[in-house]
């Protein structure tokens, strides 16, 4: 016991335990942080190319190794799913500095976006690209994402997804006729003010029923007349002043000019 209680008060078992908690941490991360599918098939051709891409388009505000500068953040670990999202949506790269990046005309094809995607992807592990099956909203159950799309996205983006005003000059932009796999992937990565649902907040195949239930709402068809773009109360009370009493006064001068 004397011995044993030696060794502990020894002053290199404090490094001793650092050391093996720090083991502990690695393999632990290591087995179970999410794999980047994409990282492991793409080709070393691919991950060149794209470095190469990189190197002309993004690296003057992420910088050169992706370590990110005072213009622009890291993208060690954003995964090559927040790539394909940013760059073909069209809001990567950045047009100018700003509160948000909207979305504009995509500038590279998809072989170009994948063969970034695929570089960024090997600098650290991230969300990959999902597949179809879980991210085209096909086989989705329109009922039950429409009630997590209320839950969890309806209070930023409108609950038909017709986007909405945020703080400071941010909004939540409209989701109508969005791509499902641009849907599942802001979803994963939370791009600007958006939250990351990871598979444990919300699972892939609920996340797909999202995505089916946005997709039935652009097939949707109005029966009540004119949507006003889904926005609520507000489009439609600001309809009525300006078109129903101005109508009103119109009528009203008319009858006092047909009177005098």
């Amino acid at each position: 016991m004397n011995a044993l209680a030696a060794r502990r008060r020894h002053p290199a078992a404090i490094a001793l335990l650092i050391l093996l908690g720090l083991v502990v941490t690695g393999v632990a991360y290591s087995t179970f942080a999410p794999k980047q599918a994409d990282a492991a098939t793409a080709s070393a051709t691919q991950v060149q190319d794209g470095k190469k891409l990189f190197l002309a388009n993004c690296a003057t505000c992420h910088g050169m190794q992706a370590q990110g500068t005072k213009a622009g953040p890291s993208l060690a670990g954003v995964g090559a799913a927040s790539v394909d999202f940013q760059m073909g949506t069209g809001r990567m790269p950045l047009a100018a500095p700003g509160v948000q990046a909207p979305q504009k005309k995509v500038q590279f094809d998809k072989e170009q976006i994948s063969s970034v995607a695929a570089y960024i992807a090997s600098l650290a592990p991230g969300p990959a690209v999902p597949d179809a099956d879980v991210s085209s909203g096909v086989g989705g159950n329109v009922a039950k994402g429409a009630e997590l799309f209320r839950v969890n996205c309806a209070m930023c983006h409108n609950f038909a997804g017709s986007g909405g005003a945020l703080t400071r000059g941010k909004y939540a932009p409209s989701l109508r006729n969005v791509e499902g796999k641009h849907i599942y992937e802001a979803m994963v990565t939370g791009p600007q003010s958006m939250p990351v649902f990871s598979d444990t907040n919300i699972a892939p195949e609920s996340k797909n029923d999202i995505v089916a239930y946005l997709h039935s709402v652009d097939k949707q068809e109005n029966v009540g007349g004119m949507a006003l773009g889904n926005l609520g109360p507000v489009s439609e009370g600001l309809f009525v002043w300006v078109f129903g009493l101005g109508i009103m006064v119109a009528f009203a001068v008319w009858l006092g000019k047909k009177a005098a």
